[in-house]
């Protein structure tokens, strides 16, 4: 005969149960929560010497916790607490902390620049385009200006064009009534209205980068075009000198952040047609990153440019003036961007 079949409750209870598991741990965890609040609201300055050590003490017996819950099967809502406490516990550690100032203080001292040097090959070869277009156009001009109105849209010249007299043009450049008599006040919409515009050039020059930098290079090319005819009028009535103060003043910086998001959108293109090893997609990416840095310094240069075109060059007349301005600018940047710093940035 068969033996009755003993009490399941006698053989199947597990050796240790949740609330038994929780007793003898949940001391350390609660221990370990109240050193995490601590750090995270007063941060590391707060902790004593004895809760430092203790600390990373906690988060292995934390560990080991949810690795015997998970491997007893223990129920879901211990499992999920001491997942959440052990993965705040890992962030607070080991993890980077870094204050908002202090990321923003590293972008603007690293980051950026570094991220402005990495592209000074496609920063170069954009500059020859815009070069390349302002010669082109400069020189058909010169020979014939009928050439202008092909460059430079007729509403957009606002009568600086060939058929301007020297008098009026020398007064477009703020040395004669014609501009003295504006309004100042409108100054501020003046400096808006460049800045916006120069921004949407911009980030349309870089946006056109993925298109293998065709666009973009087409674009930048087109800048120099209206550039060149410009310069080709003014010298062609002897304001070669003063013109220069009028453009100098802004346009080392504008025409220098112009450049590097014609760049910018060239390291994306580039990246497109000669991936390397990578995939396309992933090349992009990478490229992307380093461009997106590009184009967040490229506003801000474009936002000084505004203020320098719409106040400075309203205001300063004086055409020495102006190119020291300008130079100094121009020196200002290639010293923030390319004097050797330490290489704990990018």
């Amino acid at each position: 005969m068969t033996p009755p079949a003993a009490p399941a409750s006698a053989f199947d209870a597990p050796s240790f149960s949740t609330s038994r598991f929780r007793a003898e741990r949940e001391a350390d965890w609660i221990a370990f929560d109240l050193l995490l609040t601590k750090l995270e609201k007063k941060g590391a300055a707060a902790l004593t010497s004895a809760e430092l050590l203790q600390l990373p003490l906690l988060y292995r017996a934390t560990l080991s916790s949810l690795s015997i819950a998970r491997a007893t099967s223990l129920d879901k809502a211990l499992l999920d607490h001491l997942e959440a406490l052990s993965i705040r516990g890992y962030f607070l550690i080991y993890g980077v902390r870094e204050s908002r100032w202090n990321r923003l203080r590293r972008f603007i001292l690293y980051d950026w620049p570094a991220a402005i040097r990495s592209v000074w090959k496609e920063t170069v070869i954009i500059s020859l385009i815009i070069l390349l277009g302002a010669l082109t156009s400069y020189s058909l001009v010169s020979s014939n200006p009928e050439w202008y109105f092909n460059f430079v849209d007729e509403e957009m010249s606002g009568g600086r064009d060939p058929r301007a007299t020297a008098e009026y043009l020398q007064s477009t450049l703020g040395h004669g009534k014609a501009v003295a008599g504006e309004s100042e006040s409108g100054l501020h919409i003046f400096a808006t209205y460049l800045f916006t515009h120069n921004s949407r050039v911009s980030i349309l020059s870089f946006a056109l980068g993925f298109a293998f930098g065709v666009p973009t290079m087409m674009l930048e090319y087109y800048q120099g075009i209206g550039l060149g005819a410009m310069i080709a009028v003014f010298a062609g009535k002897g304001l070669g000198y003063d013109f220069g103060g009028w453009l100098f003043i802004h346009g080392t910086t504008e025409l220098f952040a112009a450049a590097l998001s014609g760049a910018a959108g060239l390291r994306i293109g580039t990246a497109v047609v000669f991936p390397g090893a990578r995939r396309r997609l992933q090349a992009a990416s990478e490229a992307g990153r380093t461009a997106g840095k590009v184009m967040v310094g490229v506003i801000i240069m474009l936002f000084a440019a505004g203020l320098l075109e719409g106040f400075g060059r309203q205001l300063i007349t004086d055409t020495p003036l102006r190119y020291a301005i300008g130079s100094l600018m121009l020196l200002f940047w290639l010293g923030y961007y390319y004097i050797p710093r330490r290489e704990d940035a990018a």
